[in-house]
């Protein structure tokens, strides 16, 4: 028996690809259902009112359980019903344990696991032959600290809901990513002022080019990947001009080496003048920030929109080969190099990647978790592969920036090309199998 830890996109993924191979398993969810973060009623989740997929709708869904016609980029609200109908489909419900914490989670000497749980203050001991880790990656808050004490409201995008918040205050956004963009834009029809602080620069992405989800463009003719950067930054260029004509920097890596912000309207606004850029914050006395650029403003309100820490408490650190760096050294990311049955599910960002990419890494795990307890040789050949890591990871060649958010970051068709690999070494064992038994019938 296997446990399963988290309800979200990437723990549904890993829970039906466990079921469909028949590998036995038990799930555990803070929350009351499930959907993670995009049940906006989950106290645990990062969700605000406006928010609506990056990415669009055809290049975001599980490709065996596709979502229905509607716009390109569904509300949060239409993501947590498909989840729920995810579930139903697959039958998921009724092997989680809901309103459940996992407190612990630790390996016995022979091998497995003890899980402690708690539900409604009473907690339970469990042994278990493997844990896979699915809690997600976006509800630890990165807050760091200003450079001086502020006198007004400060929060992080976190613990951000509603626009109302910004009603009549004078509002500065620490941040560009996508979530900082976002909130800056509902903060124009309700603040009495916004301004934004941008350290480095950006690329900026329109949601649609000529009237199609930027995504879905591109990728029928594979350019090298010089070139590809060469071609997508001019393209860039042409469709929404630089950064620093709107005030921002322009960013000094190239193209896809950092994520890109993917936003209609935040140019717009500051290129309205509703949204003023500011350089980073030099000092904070009380409510007047002081620029490094040497302008000062005052502010009622700060939101910290400064991203997420990978977080999970419930295990020690030095067990996920966690060691000096900002993320766990994994092979493909999920693969422990000496622990056959801890698994890290969907610690993994790439452009495009989508929620595809990542059940085709749990259908990879549930795979390799029935061949190895089988007994066959593909699973054998992975698990040398994986006891060989030594710390690489597939970048496609890209120079990714040294940032904590990017140090799990991978280059998507590298990292799909290895998952269908080895699924498919996998998957050929068991068809080979299958196919003798129905001869032999």
């Amino acid at each position: 028996m296997y446990a399963v830890i988290g309800a979200g996109p990437m723990g549904l993924a890993t829970a039906r690809n466990l079921k469909k191979y028949h590998i036995p398993f038990v799930g555990f969810e803070l929350h009351a259902d499930v959907g993670g973060l995009w049940d906006i009623d989950n106290p645990h989740s990062t969700m605000y009112e406006s928010a609506h997929l990056i990415s669009s709708r055809r290049m975001t869904e599980y490709a065996e359980f596709p979502m229905g016609d509607g716009a390109p980029y569904p509300h949060h609200s239409e993501l947590r019903q498909y989840f729920r109908d995810y579930a139903k489909h697959f039958d998921l419900y009724a092997d989680y344990r809901f309103n459940t914490r996992v407190v612990s989670v630790a390996p016995n000497d022979d091998g497995s696991w003890s899980l402690t749980s708690a539900k409604d203050g009473v907690e339970k001991t469990e042994n278990f032959d493997g844990v896979l880790i699915a809690n997600g990656t976006l509800h630890e808050p990165n807050m760091p600290s200003l450079p001086g004490e502020f006198g007004g409201e400060l929060m992080h995008s976190a613990q951000y809901c509603s626009a109302d918040v910004f009603a009549n205050k004078r509002v500065l956004v620490v941040g560009c990513g996508n979530s900082a963009c976002d909130i800056a834009v509902d903060a124009v029809h309700r603040a009495s002022s916004v301004d934004i602080s941008v350290r480095r620069g950006y690329y900026f992405l329109p949601k649609f080019i000529a009237g199609r989800p930027t995504d879905t463009l591109g990728g029928k003719t594979p350019l090298p990947r010089a070139m590809k950067q060469k071609v997508d930054a001019a393209m860039v260029r042409m469709v929404v001009g630089k950064p620093s004509d709107y005030g921002l920097p322009d960013p000094d890596y190239k193209m896809y080496e950092s994520h890109p912000v993917i936003n209609s309207l935040v140019l717009h606004h500051l290129g309205h003048g509703d949204i003023r850029a500011r350089s980073g914050i030099d000092s904070v006395n009380g409510k007047t920030v002081t620029f490094s650029d040497g302008h000062q403003q005052d502010y009622d309100l700060i939101l910290m929109a400064t991203g997420y820490l990978l977080h999970y408490p419930f295990i020690d650190k030095a067990l996920l080969n966690w060691r000096d760096g900002d993320a766990p050294s994994l092979y493909l990311n999920c693969f422990h190099p000496q622990r056959d049955n801890l698994f890290l599910m969907g610690m993994i960002e790439a452009t495009g990647l989508g929620w595809e990419g990542r059940n085709e890494q749990a259908e990879m795990v549930a795979l390799y978790i029935r061949q190895l307890r089988d007994g066959k040789a593909s699973a054998a050949a992975l698990q040398s592969r994986i006891r060989q890591f030594g710390g690489e990871r597939l970048d496609g060649g890209y120079n990714y920036l040294k940032l904590e958010r990017m140090a799990y970051y991978v280059h998507k068709d590298s990292y799909r090309k290895a998952l269908k690999q080895h699924t498919a070494s996998l998957r050929a064992d068991l068809d080979n199998r299958t196919s003798r038994s129905a001869n032999a019938v």
